[in-house]
């Protein structure tokens, strides 16, 4: 057979026959396929391409965005998952590929898988720090609860909270818990709660359920609106060995919806045993301070101030006349010290006078300049000097003078 009698196809309308051939067998449009994934990308376009492989082969996968938007978990490299979907072939590389439609993680599950991989992303971001927690209120007045107005759970802290601390407003805020549609109004809730500051703290949850049950507590969207609640938020999630992503973010963790409302609000009982304890003290203790005033007083009563008020007058009237006449004493007493010292000194003083050694019959020569003379060779033959007497002077001219010490007969 000639070429020319041959039909010669294209490269496409091969994959395009490939295509129908493959598209026309029942088993391959829903069917399930195990293996682990690898090559794992995500685009910007939000499809998700990646390779199941297993000991002996691999499968090129791609999930588009509309399917993936579905997903609970984030596919990771090494993850063992069940992909389910149909398989086709792309004619533009003329290479089959499996077109996911859903897909499971094995093992765990995917509920496990997707409440893992968020913790530890939201524990990466510091959303679970304890310095983020906000202290609750000791006495609030008005108590938010976000929670399903038909659960047994809000009838039940309603109950505890009117119980505990009736003085407490609740206000419920109804949404639903359950289902796609609970996330946002969970957290349209705390958001409007913040907005018009309805409550001093919140307390948001449900009763117990299976994890499905309670994945609505495990959305990110609900974490995120939690820590940026300024109001303090208690979670009350299901019993007390369910755990959610709620409960790590919340400001505070109640084991039940019963045990938030007792965690939220002090009981009235111990309040009141506290304030009888109080009043209790407080009454010793005002007792004893009017006793011991009492005493005080009634030991001040027999004081002789108390007694005789103007006793204290007349003895400080004794001390200064006393004090006067001690002072007066001592007065007199140094100014005749002081006289006697005086004459003495004076005595003194007079027997060393010049004057008085004059009057014994001494006298006193001085020279023209005044100076006192002590020595013959001090003044010259001629010079007038001046000589003092016990009474009066005598202005005398030196004649001669005796330098030997001896009296030469010559007179001045």
């Amino acid at each position: 057979m000639s070429l020319v009698e041959q039909t010669v196809f294209s490269v496409s309308e091969v994959n395009q026959l490939i295509k129908r051939l493959l598209d026309q067998v029942p088993q391959l449009q829903e069917i399930y396929v195990r293996g682990e994934i690898s090559n794992y990308k995500l685009y910007p376009s939000g499809h998700h391409y990646f390779t199941l492989k297993d000991e002996n082969g691999a499968m090129r996968c791609v999930m588009f965005k509309g399917q993936a938007q579905h997903l609970r978990f984030r596919p990771e490299n090494g993850m063992k998952v069940i992909a389910f979907g149909r398989i086709s072939v792309f004619p533009r590389d003329g290479a089959y590929q499996l077109y996911c439609a859903e897909l499971l993680a094995e093992g765990l599950g995917e509920l496990h898988v997707a409440f893992e991989q968020l913790k530890e992303k939201l524990y990466k971001e510091g959303l679970f720090d304890a310095s983020h927690k906000k202290p609750l209120p000791k006495y609030p007045q008005r108590i938010a609860i976000i929670t399903s107005p038909a659960g047994a759970a809000v009838h039940d802290m309603i109950r505890i909270l009117r119980a505990r601390y009736p003085l407490s407003k609740v206000v419920l805020l109804p949404v639903r818990v359950q289902g796609a549609e609970a996330p946002p109004e969970i957290v349209g809730a705390l958001r409007y709660a913040n907005r018009w500051k309805v409550a001093d703290v919140i307390i948001t949850g449900r009763g117990g359920g299976s994890i499905e049950d309670l994945w609505a507590f495990n959305d990110e969207r609900v974490a995120r609106a939690i820590y940026d609640s300024d109001i303090p938020v208690i979670s009350a999630v299901g019993h007390e060995p369910d755990v959610t992503i709620a409960d790590f973010v919340a400001d505070a963790r109640a084991s039940t919806p019963s045990n938030a409302a007792e965690i939220a609000v002090p009981d009235q009982k111990e309040l009141r045993h506290r304030l009888a304890v109080l009043q209790s003290r407080m009454t010793q203790s005002e007792t004893a301070r009017v006793q011991y005033q009492r005493k005080r007083w009634q030991e001040l009563s027999h004081k002789r101030v108390m007694l005789d008020p103007m006793a204290f007058i007349a003895d400080k009237r004794m001390l200064l006349d006393y004090t006067q006449t001690r002072l007066s004493a001592l007065a007199q007493q140094q100014t005749a010290a002081r006289k006697q010292r005086f004459g003495r000194l004076c005595a003194s003083l007079d027997a060393l006078s010049p004057l008085k050694v004059l009057s014994r019959g001494y006298a006193v020569a001085r020279d023209e300049r005044g100076a006192v003379v002590k020595n013959a060779a001090d003044v010259d033959i001629g010079e007038r000097i001046d000589v003092a007497l016990g009474q009066g002077s005598l202005l005398c001219r030196v004649e001669n003078r005796n330098l030997g010490g001896n009296d030469d007969g010559k007179n001045i």
